[in-house]
This record gives structure tokens, sequence and C-alpha cells, in this order.
């Protein structure tokens, strides 16, 4: 095991997920990433005009998810790199997953998308379902 992919949203869950992975990696001499992926969405006033949420905005909410993920949180020993995404959560989660060769995804069971995640399915389970590693879940 090389290479640990964390995505996260900065919720408790998420800052469990990398703590449970710095572990892993300290174990295994492995990499971990760490992920933030925003999905663009598009979004009206009440005149109706439409408005998209531009790179420099999630490029800039992405540096404050990281950060808030980080803080506190020891990471010394272990090679980390951060990224800063666009997309479907799950979709882009599961393309990095295949395209770094990711060997273990540790995510937290459930994030700042609760009630959504429990209408439509929560993204923890459907990397769990599509992804070609191991994926842990913490709680």
């Amino acid at each position: 095991m090389k290479k640990i992919l964390v995505p996260t949203d900065a919720s408790e869950s998420s800052r469990r997920a990398l703590k449970t992975a710095l572990e892993f990696a300290r174990k295994f001499d492995a990499e971990v990433e760490l992920m933030f992926v925003m999905h663009q969405p598009i979004t009206y006033d009440s005149s109706l005009n439409m408005y998209i949420i531009s790179p420099e905005q999630i490029e800039q909410e992405g540096k404050f998810v990281l950060d808030a993920t980080l803080t506190k949180v020891d990471t010394s020993g272990v090679p980390l790199k951060k990224k800063i995404m666009e997309g479907n959560a799950v979709k882009v989660i599961l393309k990095e997953i295949q395209d770094e060769d990711i060997d273990l995804v540790i995510m937290g069971r459930c994030g700042y998308g609760a009630i959504v995640d429990c209408l439509l399915g929560s993204v923890s389970q459907r990397v769990l379902y599509g992804a070609k590693c191991s994926v842990l879940i913490t709680k």
C-alpha cells in the first residue's frame, strides 16, 4: 500500500478519516492525498439571473476546507498531497482512484450533506461500491 486517498468536506467524520489515514500511512510508509471536490452549482437570484461559481471561488473554498480538515492534525512523517477538484464527487473520486493508482480510500461515513445523503444515497456508499480498490469507511 503506497497511496491513500482521503476525500474531505471538513466535517468531523472527514477529520477522523484523515487521522486514520495518517496512522495507516505511518505504518505502511504510504503517501496521503487529501482531496476536496466541489460540484459547481448554478444559482439564480430573485430576478432569475444565472450565476456560476468561478474557478477562483472554488479554489478559495477548497483551500478553506483543506485547511479546516488539517487544523490541529499532526501530519509529520507522512508525505501529504492536497488537491481541489470540481465536479460530481463520486465520479471525481472514482476517476482519481484510477488515474492516481490509489491503493486505499479512507473516508467518513457521513459529512455535512447528511440530509441529502439520506435521500440520494451517500457519497461514501457509492464510492464503496464503485471503487476498484479497498475502501475504509470511518465512523
